[in-house]
């Protein structure tokens, strides 16, 4: 491993080795924003959490490792032989349990989770305003949902992405739709009865957060997935001349009422 990836505003990620995290990112850093969200949620020693959308299980071992928690790490397009090979070698194999299952046929029972997450992947299952309702029937009474999310900034359509990103989001064929504000994720789960939204806001400077990781990755040659470089060089180059005007991170949290049935 060649050293730490630093970050002075994510301390508990700063203690993972640089290259593991390249290996293993499928978007801007999923270990950044999940302590991001993690940061106002309740997690516990012991409780069950559902990882949704895990990818190669880097968030699942992070949540195991740092918050002591059991994690259920459910992806559709990572096989779980290849994930539980790298959760056993980081050791967290007695509690991390690799799933693999699509996002409308997920295998668990009503109100088993203490608490879900999902970084990076909700906005490609969860924009259909009925996902909320059964898919927040697995975390028990009272236990939260929270997503950490690319998205805009500011409330413009769909059809109004500025002309300095639209080169870069040729390649990026419906991300637009799906990358939505902190406004529009407080509304579309606000609609949802079973739960209460606590919170729904926007990481401060997190484009540069953004432009950061893409140009270390850039530099270590190790884009992903290979062969996308070019990419992803579009996409750094856009995020920087953004400037945050459009696009940053998002994320909302909400709780499951109490009564809800």
């Amino acid at each position: 491993m060649s050293g730490l990836l630093q970050n002075d505003r994510f301390p508990r990620s700063s203690k993972y080795e640089r290259d593991w995290i390249f290996e293993l990112q499928m978007g801007p850093n999923s270990l950044w924003l999940m302590e991001w969200l993690c940061g106002d949620m309740k997690l516990e020693p012991g409780m069950r959490v559902l990882d949704m959308g895990c990818g190669m299980a880097m968030s699942s071992i992070f949540l195991a490792r740092e918050y002591g928690v059991q994690v259920w790490a459910n992806d559709l397009w990572i096989q779980p032989t290849d994930n539980w090979e790298r959760i056993e070698e980081r050791g967290v194999g007695d509690r991390v349990f690799p799933i693999h299952a699509e996002a409308n046929a997920l295998p668990y029972a009503d109100g088993f989770f203490d608490a879900i997450v999902s970084v990076d992947a909700y906005h490609y299952f969860g924009l259909d305003e009925s996902y909320l309702d059964r898919f927040a029937r697995y975390v028990r009474p009272g236990g939260q949902i929270g997503i950490a999310v690319p998205g805009r900034t500011v409330e413009i359509g769909d059809d109004e992405a500025p002309e300095h990103l639209r080169d870069w989001l040729k390649g990026q064929v419906g991300a637009f739709e799906m990358w939505q504000s902190a406004a529009f994720w407080r509304s579309h789960f606000g609609k949802c009865e079973i739960v209460t939204v606590e919170l729904a806001d926007t990481l401060e400077g997190g484009w540069r957060e953004w432009v950061s990781f893409g140009e270390m990755t850039l530099a270590a040659g190790q884009v992903r997935p290979e062969g996308f470089e070019e990419l992803a060089r579009k996409e750094v180059d856009s995020i920087r001349e953004d400037a945050g005007r459009t696009m940053g991170f998002v994320r909302a949290i909400v709780r499951r009422k109490l009564s809800s049935s």
